[in-house]
């Protein structure tokens, strides 16, 4: 498996390649994880090669100056180029370092499967090997969502820059074949904006790490506490709405707290909404906690809400169902796939209508209670990553065999 960028605490990318490996050793299989940093926390038993870049996005020496001597690497170099003209130049150096490390590997592996990069590096590899991609969602979605919430043509400009690499994205997609997505709503969309045939595209839904995300036993509900994921502060998930919404109950409701996992960005919209809003003193924010601590997060919390405009797949919703958390869920992509009628589904970037779930659902707590309980089972009856891993090695098995029709030894 290859994955340019795989923290396994937050972002959809990370927490598939930990879980989905765990899952494919379990079933026997024997995997290797060929990731950039950070380290993605794999499990035992499964092989990690870490490809070490600049790394020029780590939070604790963000945009460093590299040494010369990193810099005679014409990979590199070309990476600190793409980061000093603002663009994001990760999966097409990690593709090109990938290609350098595999190309004299590859009979010692069965199968590549590209978690995303959609490099030019693993268009050259599909030559040598079978290999497939998973697609979790086109990311020209996060463009158009990222350029519409900016206001200054200048900032519009650095988005389109920092999204430059979607073109090598779509043009490796269409040259691979098969390809993973997570939902029908991405298969969907990966047609439309990739211009991949929807025959080659073979949905296998993410699967709800249970024994992790489970009831905690001995932990109490605290009425009118709301429990928001914000892993990735950016507009597509949606949470200036829901501040909106906050602020729309707090005009006749007191007795609400709004917590909300991660950290906002210091350039960007959350803290200035927050004290215009005037919401401070009933918003938290947590910061990056423990995975134990987030599971306690949702033991405590009544209501978890998701106010995503998109989303993929939506771990975060999953996640919260798997803990038996009563869901407020926006019906912004594949949202109800996950969801399904085992929570509150409303139009994405509506705070009026995500107030009036919420409110709902505070003010009948029973109903509440029951569909946090049928949530707990749909994830368990659909979102496990046995069942993912499962129906990966089916995609493995189609890509070999293609493959092997294709350049038969």
């Amino acid at each position: 498996m290859l994955s340019y960028r795989s923290n396994p605490h937050c972002g959809g990318q990370g927490v598939y390649v930990k879980n989905l490996s765990r899952a494919l050793r379990d079933l026997g299989h024997a995997v290797t994880v060929v990731a950039g940093p950070p380290d993605p926390g794999l499990d035992e038993g499964i092989r990690h090669i870490p490809l070490h870049g600049l790394d020029l996005y780590d939070p604790a020496d963000p945009f460093r100056m590299p040494t010369l001597r990193e810099l005679a690497d014409p990979v590199n170099f070309m990476e600190w180029v793409g980061v000093c003209t603002m663009g994001f130049p990760e999966p097409f150096t990690f593709g090109l370092r990938a290609l350098r490390f595999l190309k004299h590997r590859t009979a010692d592996f069965d199968v590549l499967h590209d978690n995303q990069s959609l490099s030019y590096g693993v268009w050259s590899l599909s030559r040598r090997m079978p290999t497939l991609a998973t697609i979790h969602h086109p990311v020209t979605i996060d463009r158009r969502a990222a350029v519409r919430a900016e206001t200054t043509f200048w900032r519009k400009l650095k988005q389109r820059r920092w999204y430059s690499f979607i073109g090598m994205q779509k043009r490796v997609a269409r040259s691979l074949a098969p390809i993973i997505t997570v939902s029908e709503c991405s298969r969907r969309d990966i047609r439309r904006e990739f211009g991949v045939p929807a025959g080659r595209l073979r949905v296998v839904p993410n699967g709800i790490d249970t024994d992790l995300f489970r009831p905690v036993p001995g932990i109490d509900r605290e009425p009118g506490r709301i429990i928001v994921t914000n892993s990735a502060d950016m507009p597509l998930k949606g949470l200036t709405h829901l501040l909106h919404a906050v602020a729309h109950i707090l005009r006749s409701r007191n007795h609400i707290r709004l917590v909300v996992i991660g950290t906002p960005r210091e350039d960007g919209a959350v803290d200035p909404l927050v004290r215009a809003l005037g919401i401070g003193r009933r918003i938290e924010f947590t910061g990056r906690i423990s995975a134990a601590e987030f599971v306690r997060q949702y033991a405590r919390a009544s209501l978890a809400v998701i106010p995503s405009i998109y989303e993929g797949f939506g771990l975060p919703a999953g996640e919260a169902m798997a803990c038996a958390v009563p869901v407020v869920s926006t019906t912004g992509g594949a949202l109800p796939e996950v969801v399904g009628d085992a929570g509150r589904l409303v139009p994405p970037a509506d705070p009026h209508a995500l107030a009036r779930a919420i409110r709902e659902l505070l003010d009948n707590p029973n109903t509440a209670r029951e569909l946090g309980q049928a949530g707990f089972q749909r994830v368990r009856r659909h979102f496990t990553w046995r069942r993912a891993a499962e129906q990966t090695v089916s995609v493995y098995r189609e890509a070999v065999g293609g493959y092997r029709r294709l350049w038969p030894s």
